[in-house]
């Protein structure tokens, strides 16, 4: 069974920082790209970074979506089949619950087929 497990979401102010940690089992991730994604109250979950497998073993391309670029950075270990969201400069407008996932795509939720729980990120002003 494949499961996927957030941590290291919490309150924090704004200009502050949160790590977040996904953790997969199940499978081997390295090949897949690992995905972050946010959904905030009353609105749809969105695409926030990405790593993906380029076909080597050694390099993962990474992408941002406009809103985060330059503040986040998304990074993996895939010895420890692990994947990080390092938010930093956050605002307020980045509450919401912050979803790992796996798959063969890149920015859309439908192309990945696995999902964790989520982990709430709060920003407070």
């Amino acid at each position: 069974q494949v499961q996927l497990v957030e941590s290291g979401g919490g309150l924090v102010q704004t200009g502050g920082s949160l790590r977040l940690s996904c953790v997969g089992s199940g499978r081997t991730f390295s090949s897949l790209s690992m995905g972050w994604f946010r959904q905030a109250p009353g609105k749809e979950r969105e695409f926030v970074a990405t790593t993906t497998w380029s076909g080597s073993a050694t390099y993962y391309r990474t992408y941002y979506a406009d809103p985060v670029r330059g503040r986040f950075s998304a990074s993996r270990d895939n010895a420890k089949n692990t994947v990080y969201l390092q938010m930093n400069r956050l605002k307020p407008e980045d509450t919401a619950v912050y979803y790992c996932a796996a798959g063969g795509g890149r920015t859309e939720t439908r192309e990945y087929d696995y999902w964790g729980q989520g982990t709430q990120v709060t920003v407070s002003s």
